[in-house]
């Protein structure tokens, strides 16, 4: 009997030992959706933005900057292709200078490539998803306005880019009153993350049976943000604190994705660009 006891107690042993072992530390993930300081004009609809290389303006990131340091990032990732997928570190970051502020306003320069320098980080990571030649488009929004042009819809499809626009010229009146990190912040809220994502959720009423480019769209952008946050994954390390520099359109599907993954967990950039 006390031979059947020790070795129950033996067998014991790992199941104790593993009860014992702390569970990794949480990845904890800061999603701030940008609009495009330099603009590109490679969105649908586009905003003009007033320059960020004025001494305002830079002031102004500055502040950002100085805000975004109190989350202690340990490590940085933006909307670039990483040319190396084995370490998904972006090429550009290496050659930053803080002179290159005077002279570049993408956002991954003004916001990223700054935080970075500010806090001696060489982890920034390029964890982009675009479309492949031979493949299909993962915003195949041609397909939506050729459907509506068919089906006598596009008066709502017009409506909605209406929205869109009275938006984007809502941005650039605010600029002249209100600084970056409050544009940004107003930019990052839950409900204008949700009121973003309608856009894409009402693109799914152009379609009819077996013909569906609005859902075949929302899946596609859903597609192409799952890619990125794989990459995300891939990249992060236990108890990592991430800030991640993006086009707010990729909002909405970014955060959900930290939100629901295990052993991730969203940080609210808003608090850190107002100060409170």
């Amino acid at each position: 009997m006390l031979k059947i006891l020790a070795a129950l107690a033996v067998l014991a042993l790992p199941a104790a030992a593993a009860a014992q072992t702390p569970p990794p530390q949480p990845v904890e993930v800061m999603v701030l959706g940008t609009y495009h300081f330099g603009n590109p004009g490679q969105d649908i609809h586009n905003a003009r933005v007033d320059p960020v290389t004025t001494p305002e303006k830079q002031a102004q990131l500055e502040a950002v900057s100085g805000g975004l340091a109190r989350f202690q990032p340990t490590a940085i990732a933006v909307e670039r292709i990483a040319p190396d997928q084995t370490t998904m570190l972006d090429p550009r970051f290496p050659a930053f200078t803080p002179a290159d502020l005077l002279t570049n306003p993408d956002e991954r320069t003004q916001i990223a490539y700054r935080l970075a320098h500010r806090l001696g980080l060489d982890r920034v990571y390029a964890i982009d998803e675009q479309d492949r030649e031979g493949q299909p488009s993962y915003f195949p929004f041609e397909e939506v306005q050729a459907w509506a042009q068919t089906n006598g819809r596009m008066d709502d499809l017009g409506a909605m880019h209406g929205e869109v626009a009275a938006m984007i010229a809502d941005l650039e009146r605010r600029q002249s009153s209100e600084t970056v990190g409050q544009l940004l912040a107003a930019f990052n809220t839950p409900e204008r993350v949700a009121a973003d994502q309608g856009f894409y959720a009402r693109l799914m009423t152009f379609g009819t049976g077996d013909e569906q480019p609005g859902a075949v769209l929302n899946g596609r952008w859903y597609t192409r943000n799952a890619m990125i946050f794989a990459r995300l994954m891939q990249v992060a390390r236990p108890g990592d604190r991430i800030v991640v520099v993006y086009g707010a359109g990729h909002g909405f599907w970014l955060r959900q994705m930290v939100q629901t993954t295990p052993g991730y967990v969203l940080v609210e950039p808003t608090a850190y660009l107002t100060g409170r």
